[in-house]
Formats: C-alpha cells, structure tokens, sequence
C-alpha cells in the first residue's frame, strides 16, 4: 500500500469516527455542559434572589423595631398619663377626706365646748346654790334647788 491509499483509509476512518463521535458522543456531552451552565445560572440566580430577600427582611425588621420602639413609647407615655391622673384622683380624694375629716374634727370641738359650757353653768349655779345657802343659813329644798339652778343655766 502506498501513502496515497494509507491517508486516504485513514482520511475515511477519521471522518466516520468524527461523524460517529459527533452524532453518538458529542450530544450527551453537549447537554451535560448544558444542564451544568444551567444549573451553575440557577444557583447563581437563587443567590441573587436570596441576598434580594434578606435585605428586604433586614429592611422589614428595622421597620418592625421601629414600630415597637414607637408603640412601646405610646405605651409608656399613656402609662404616665394615667399614673398623673391617679395621683391627681388620690390627692382630690385625700382633700376631701381631710375637709370630711377637719369638719367633722369641728362639729365635735363645738359640741365638746357646748358640752363645757353646759357643765360650767350647772357648776355656777349649783355654787351660786351653794353661796345663797350659806348666805341665808337656811337650806334649801331639792326641788326648789333643781328650778334655781335650771333658771340660772338658762340666764347663763
């Protein structure tokens, strides 16, 4: 065989072999690399998407402390109204009961002095009894003694 022969068998057997590896071997090849590249884009995307997501929860959960730190601040605020509002209720209520208190204090003094002055008329007039007796010598009776001293209680 000469060359000629030689590089043209060889000429035919590379083209079938390429013909063979291009229509057998080179597709699943081929749709490997694809689905690779596909999967390689996916998780590239999913990436993408799930650094996008957690910026938007880190933006939503800002929001939402701010939300509480303002509702908390609403809450202490209405805490201190109410707390002022009570102490206002409690020191009413505490002059009320003082006013109550002093004049109640009041109507039992007056009616401890009356009281006194009731007393102290009984006692001048049983004393004043007592001098007219002496000054008379004579004593006298009980009946006649009780109108006296009621008479001069009265004057008193």
């Amino acid at each position: 065989m000469d060359i000629n022969s030689t590089l043209l068998v060889q000429s035919v057997t590379f083209i079938v072999f390429a013909i063979f590896t291009m229509k057998v071997v080179w597709p699943p090849l081929v749709k490997a690399i694809d689905e690779r590249r596909q999967k390689i884009a996916d998780g590239l995307a999913a990436a993408e998407r799930g650094q996008h997501d957690i910026e938007l929860a880190q933006k939503k959960a800002t929001e939402i402390l701010r939300e509480a730190r303002e509702q908390a601040n609403d809450i202490v605020e209405k805490a201190n109204k109410r707390h002022a509002e009570i102490v206002d209720a409690a020191a009413g209520d505490a002059r009320k009961e003082a006013e109550r208190i002093i004049h109640g204090a009041k109507a039992e003094v007056t009616q401890q002095v009356e009281q006194a002055k009731e007393a102290l008329r009984a006692q001048v007039a049983a004393l004043a009894v007592a001098g007219a007796e002496k000054i008379l010598q004579r004593s006298v009776d009980a009946s006649a003694q009780s109108e006296l001293i009621n008479k001069l209680a009265q004057e008193l």
